[in-house]
């Protein structure tokens, strides 16, 4: 029997590119979408593809649902992916909006993950990835809520994993760093929603260095990979008899990760002072 993965997020980029990398190595990928438009075009490509959007606790059961009945009630593996970004100074972040990031990116993932994990205890084994990101290692000006996201993904999935252990379920953090996808573009809309740049105090800073970087155009990033640099790893990460912890997928996240074990906090800070 062909193994099953549960993929998040997969309109576009990372986890897009995962459902067909994944399906090319011979798994029944399940390719799900916030927005149920989506999920028709994956469909009409061979996919099975349920609607979860984290935002919406229905669906989360609803779409876990429809994948277990297709497989007669188990998985091998869940790829939390699908996530959004606010960029802002945290001085500008209001609480709705703080709030509406946490439940796509944090509290919408344990939900999934912990209605699956009932399923894996019963069969014995199971792989759970989440997609982190560099930003869960350090810190960014404007990137706070993003980052808080990220940093609280960390820690609940490190305590996951060692609460786990012996049960034949392992939880993997792969942590991307700069990806071609189109993230920045997606998270405008969260931004004009949300953020009232032109009350802040930092209104010349948002004109000079944040705006032009989201609404204008621009090249890669220093280190950027393409998203399939993320599938190599997923497929490390669930081919591997014993994953490793974490996965690092760019050379800014190796950076990021070496810096923070040989940096204090204030040099880290004069480090990111000039990104």
């Amino acid at each position: 029997m062909r193994k099953t993965i549960l993929i998040t997020g997969c309109s576009s980029g990372i986890g897009l590119d995962a459902a067909h990398g994944m399906r090319a190595r011979g798994w029944h990928v399940f390719a799900s979408c916030r927005n149920q438009r989506d999920c028709d075009r994956l469909r009409a490509q061979g996919f099975d593809s349920p609607r979860i959007d984290y935002t919406d606790p229905e669906s989360i059961q609803s779409g876990l649902n429809e994948v277990l009945q297709a497989t007669g009630g188990t998985l091998d593996a869940l790829f939390n992916n699908g996530a959004h970004q606010l960029n802002a100074a945290v001085e500008d972040l209001p609480t709705e909006g703080l709030r509406a990031i946490f439940e796509a990116n944090f509290f919408g993932w344990h939900d999934l993950t912990r209605r699956v994990i009932p399923v894996m205890r019963a069969q014995g084994h199971g792989r759970i990835i989440q997609c982190s990101s560099t930003l869960g290692l350090i810190h960014m000006r404007w990137r706070g809520a993003y980052s808080a996201t990220k940093h609280a993904l960390e820690a609940i999935s490190s305590s996951l994993r060692l609460e786990l252990r012996g049960t034949g379920i392992s939880v993997v953090l792969i942590e991307p760093g700069p990806i071609t996808t189109k993230f920045r573009e997606k998270g405008i809309a969260y931004f004009e929603r949300y953020i009232d740049w032109e009350n802040s105090p930092k209104r010349a800073e948002y004109e000079e260095k944040l705006m032009p970087r989201m609404y204008g155009p621009s090249g890669p990033d220093p280190f950027e990979l393409p998203p399939s640099a993320v599938t190599a790893k997923l497929a490390r990460a669930l081919d591997a008899r014993n994953p490793r912890p974490r996965y690092y997928v760019t050379t800014a996240t190796y950076v990021a990760a070496y810096l923070r074990r040989i940096l204090s906090t204030r040099a880290i800070d004069r480090v990111m002072s000039r990104l």
